[in-house]
């Protein structure tokens, strides 16, 4: 997983809510993977779409691979910061890429990857919308 300079990275940040910690007090390891979506959905509204437009279409982008390094942590109360990137774009599969960083050492604590492929509502692959391939095109690379 490599960020060039001249992609187009998104970032999200709010506070990290109790429900997403442990007893510890420290962000669960699953949350995270909700912060990658949070991130994911995030990046897919600031270039003109959403994940309701792709339903209302008749497709679907299900998560089919994912992995996530975890190599430091978040409380309660801290804020989050997340950056979202589209990796790698095919015909039939886009993988979003994602740091999830501390917003006040800018250490990256959390990174990984979702892979996506896009299928029809019954599950069956297909080529990307003509929309969606549209607005990928226009993203710096």
């Amino acid at each position: 997983m490599s960020k060039d300079n001249n992609q187009l990275v998104v970032e999200t940040e709010f506070p990290v809510r109790y429900a997403e910690t442990d007893a510890m007090g420290i962000v669960h390891h699953a949350s995270y993977l909700v912060y990658f979506e949070v991130g994911r959905c995030q990046f897919m509204r600031d270039i003109g779409s959403d994940y309701a437009h792709i339903e209302a279409d008749g497709c679907r982008l299900p998560v089919t691979e994912l992995k996530v390094r975890l190599v430091g942590s978040l409380s309660f109360g801290e804020r989050v910061k997340i950056r979202t990137w589209v990796e790698e774009n095919r015909s039939r599969q886009l993988t979003f890429a994602y740091e999830v960083i501390h917003p006040d050492t800018g250490a990256i604590l959390v990174s990984g990857f979702t892979k996506h492929v896009w299928t029809d509502k019954h599950g069956n692959v297909i080529r990307a919308p003509k929309y969606w391939s549209s607005l990928l095109e226009k993203l710096p690379n």
